[in-house]
């Protein structure tokens, strides 16, 4: 069976197994269930594993039961199969270049010496995390609830680079590269794109993951952290920055990573929208780490449900928990020691006073008052992107 044909069969099958109309366009749960491999990557622990060129890692839902995800469980996304395999670090360099009256060639080492050192606790998730929730099913990689993570990350200011370049009076666009590559010539490099007005003082070239040098996989020896946005701007093995007074068209940038640029942000798979947007900023969302799908938890016993929620910075304000299909909610405690754009951990004692399937729901709630949906409410989009509707788990009460 060619491989687009065995693509159209499983969504056909996934269709006819979960009773559904491809015409119709709805959103539910993130898939659930997903086999954790046998083989593991270097650096890391056994992962749901989607692709091993380029590697595609999620992490599990356990992973979320913690404030701070570790570095050999923190998901892996590259866009284009042709990665490194060896660094010379004597001889890298990150480049700065365009619109700056100096250009500069900066080493590892000038970087970790010439410039104040400065860290910030982050949540990193890519803008498809949780795309298995939408039918019909987008193209990209079928994530349940784990393409994502919060990890504390070294390294310079990018403003501090760009004042040490220079810039000149025309700059408005700054464009990022990286190390990897296409397996195929005319395929385009993986270059994103910012407006200067989008960076502060928490945007940073980092070299450290939770005090230990950058995971291979997550982007060695450089990337880009950009807190509050979607992961597509975390430019991995980043090589050059590129100053420029005008928008440069690209592919990742114009045609990859956006939503429809309506109120809801949704469109119909018969009529995709005419004009659309790039993510940006991360959305309101909270996942249940503990206890997870089919879990058995015993009658009148004391289960604490713990999780994580995050949002773009302004910072989380409340996490609601339902124990009866969202009838009535009860407020979690919450642990916040991170700093507004980590993860916020929250945890809810609960005791089951009935036998059977128990469904925990979790609602965070940001301090602009901006709140999880339930999944049905979330529009479709062709994409896939943004999703973060409130986290359903399911137990047997024994």
């Amino acid at each position: 069976m060619q491989r687009r044909e065995f693509f159209k069969t499983s969504i056909v099958a996934s269709a006819a197994i979960l009773g559904t109309n491809l015409a119709a366009a709805e959103t539910h749960q993130p898939k659930v269930g997903q086999r954790v491999s046998e083989m593991a990557f270097p650096e890391k622990r056994p992962m749901i594993t989607y692709s091993d060129r380029p590697p595609l890692l999620e992490s599990t839902r356990a992973t979320f039961a913690r404030g701070i995800t570790q570095n050999d469980e923190f998901f892996v996304r590259w866009h284009l199969p042709d990665i490194p395999t060896h660094i010379d670090l004597d001889a890298y360099t990150i480049k700065i270049n365009g619109l700056v009256e100096k250009e500069l060639n900066i080493s590892l080492h000038e970087l970790k010496n010439d410039y104040e050192q400065v860290e910030v606790t982050a949540v990193l998730q890519c803008g498809g995390n949780s795309r298995s929730a939408f039918t019909p099913i987008p193209g990209g990689i079928q994530w349940g609830s784990g393409a994502m993570g919060c990890a504390k990350w070294k390294g310079v200011r990018l403003s501090d680079l760009l004042n040490k370049a220079g810039l000149k009076k025309d700059a408005h666009w700054i464009g990022f590269n990286g190390l990897e590559k296409a397996a195929y010539y005319k395929t385009p490099n993986f270059v994103r794109e910012l407006e200067l007005t989008e960076l502060d003082d928490h945007v940073i070239v980092a070299y450290q993951m939770n005090d230990e040098d950058l995971p291979y996989l997550n982007g060695f020896p450089l990337r880009l952290v950009l807190p509050g946005y979607y992961s597509d701007s975390w430019v991995k093995m980043l090589s050059n920055i590129t100053v420029t007074d005008k928008y440069k068209s690209l592919f990742f940038m114009d045609m990859a990573y956006r939503v429809p640029d309506n109120k809801t942000e949704g469109e119909t798979p018969e009529h995709h929208a005419k004009t659309t947007k790039p993510i940006t900023h991360m959305n309101v969302k909270s996942v249940i780490g503990y206890p997870e799908n089919g879990m058995q938890v015993y009658h009148n016993s004391h289960v604490v449900v713990r999780g994580v929620a995050f949002d773009d910075g302004h910072g989380i304000n409340k996490v609601m928990i339902s124990v009866d299909e969202g009838k009535t909610w009860e407020e979690a405690l919450l642990k916040q020691e991170n700093g507004r754009y980590a993860f916020t951990e929250f945890r809810f004692a609960y005791k089951p006073t009935k036998y059977g399937k128990l469904h925990i729901m979790a609602k965070a709630i940001n301090r602009l008052g901006n709140e999880q949906p339930f999944a049905k409410e979330i529009p479709w989009n062709h994409g896939g992107y943004k999703y973060n509707g409130i986290d359903v788990i399911t137990v047997e009460v024994v």
